[in-house]
């Protein structure tokens, strides 16, 4: 799989995780960006820099897009659909809940370097008859920690679809992450992250501390 000009993700679009981190359930889909440059594949390892007290990793459905979608009505958003595949939104929460009691973007703790791990497998629409009807699970050490299927969104593909091509044109290869269910735990050094949806395979990371020795410079904030 290339490279994607855009990667969009959806936040709180699984009502059980909005309520686990105390946020409401959004009145319309909300979306933000996560950098191309944070993606690895799948078997790479998930590097955390010096000084971030909590990496959560997040399993999520991505539904990539085969041919440009602009201003799309939500009945047919499926045409614009080339197949599904894997992310691991990996969020450094320290960063995130800074950056939210500033009320700035989410971008910074959802853009390190290694925190997209994508994939194995790009699966044609044609071969996944109903993406909402998916069993999604996250383990680490093989510990089930999210266990979801995918029918739980509260957006559906075709809302979500709509909503993005009505503000940007969405290109051949652009990815969407369709958000995350409840269960989000943070992850060490050491530890092994495998993300399962069913009818489409398994994307297996493991932790290690960024050997650059670097810390990671943010202005911290209490959450609450």
């Amino acid at each position: 799989m290339r490279r994607p000009g855009k990667l969009v993700a959806m936040g709180r679009n699984y009502a059980a995780h909005a309520a686990e981190l105390a946020n409401a359930v959004p009145e319309e889909p909300l979306y933000f960006t996560k950098a191309t440059s944070s993606l690895i594949a799948h078997g790479e390892e998930i590097l955390i820099p010096e000084g971030l007290d909590r990496v959560d990793p997040e399993g999520e459905l991505v539904v990539a897009i085969g041919h440009a979608a602009r201003r799309v009505a939500a009945d047919r958003t499926f045409d614009h659909v080339a197949g599904y595949t894997i992310i691991n939104d990996v969020s450094a929460r320290d960063i995130q809940w800074s950056d939210v009691a500033r009320s700035r973007p989410w971008f910074r703790s959802k853009a390190i370097d290694t925190f997209g791990p994508l994939g194995p497998y790009l699966v044609t629409a044609d071969e996944i008859p109903d993406p909402h009807a998916l069993r999604l699970t996250l383990a680490v050490n093989g510990e089930v920690r999210q266990a979801t299927n995918t029918g739980d969104m509260v957006y559906k593909i075709p809302e979500i679809i709509a909503a993005v091509s009505n503000l940007m044109t969405l290109e051949a290869g652009d990815l969407i992450a369709t958000g995350t269910p409840s269960g989000v735990a943070p992850i060490t050094p050491g530890d092994v992250v495998r993300v399962t949806i069913e009818g489409i395979g398994t994307l297996e990371n493991p932790v290690r501390r960024d050997p650059s020795g670097e810390p990671a410079r943010f202005i911290r904030t209490k959450r609450g």
